[in-house]
């Protein structure tokens, strides 16, 4: 497998494939992650932490993931809690993730970076039950894109960072 995708060449594939259809940027350089939907003097943007590979394309999947309404909204209109989460917000964290990093290990394949699951929280004694249930449920996301295919946004990325890697071309196919 070819080296992974740098992070600057990721927001320019973001851009070619999404800036003039979407009207929605990648920024990294965030302390954490967040959206901001559009605005009549400016695009909506996808923050990113640092220059973290894996943060900017996690956070792709959860565009990609979130429908008109809410990309119209703040954060999608969802909550994030950091690190130190109970074990009651991390179920309910691990409820909303396995569709998102579903998508991003579609796209960590198409830039050649290694993906691992995120539980996002290292404070936390998760039980074995609970992480197997959420592999268990990430598996079952990637089984089902893997069948069905990835949706139209998501499909049009992953294919760009193919490209890119594979070094063809950075232009951002149609379909």
């Amino acid at each position: 497998m070819a080296s992974g995708l740098n992070v600057m060449p990721v927001e320019a594939i973001f851009q070619q494939c999404f800036a003039s259809d979407f009207r929605t940027r990648l920024v990294g350089g965030a302390v954490e992650p967040l959206y901001l939907p559009e605005t009549e003097a400016s695009f909506a943007e996808i923050h990113y932490r640092h220059d973290y590979q894996r943060s900017a394309l996690h956070e792709v999947a959860h565009w990609c993931v979130a429908g008109p309404n809410r990309r119209r909204l703040p954060d999608y209109g969802y909550w994030y809690s950091p690190d130190d989460r109970d074990i009651t917000k991390q179920t309910a964290f691990f409820g909303v993730e396995a569709k998102p990093q579903a998508l991003e290990s579609f796209f960590c394949a198409a830039a050649g970076i290694k993906f691992t699951a995120s539980i996002d929280n290292l404070s936390l004694k998760i039980p074995q039950s609970l992480l197997e249930q959420f592999h268990n449920k990430l598996r079952y996301e990637q089984d089902r894109l893997e069948r069905n295919g990835l949706p139209m946004r998501a499909a049009r990325f992953s294919k760009a960072l193919h490209r890119a890697r594979r070094q063809d071309c950075t232009a951002c196919p149609t379909a």
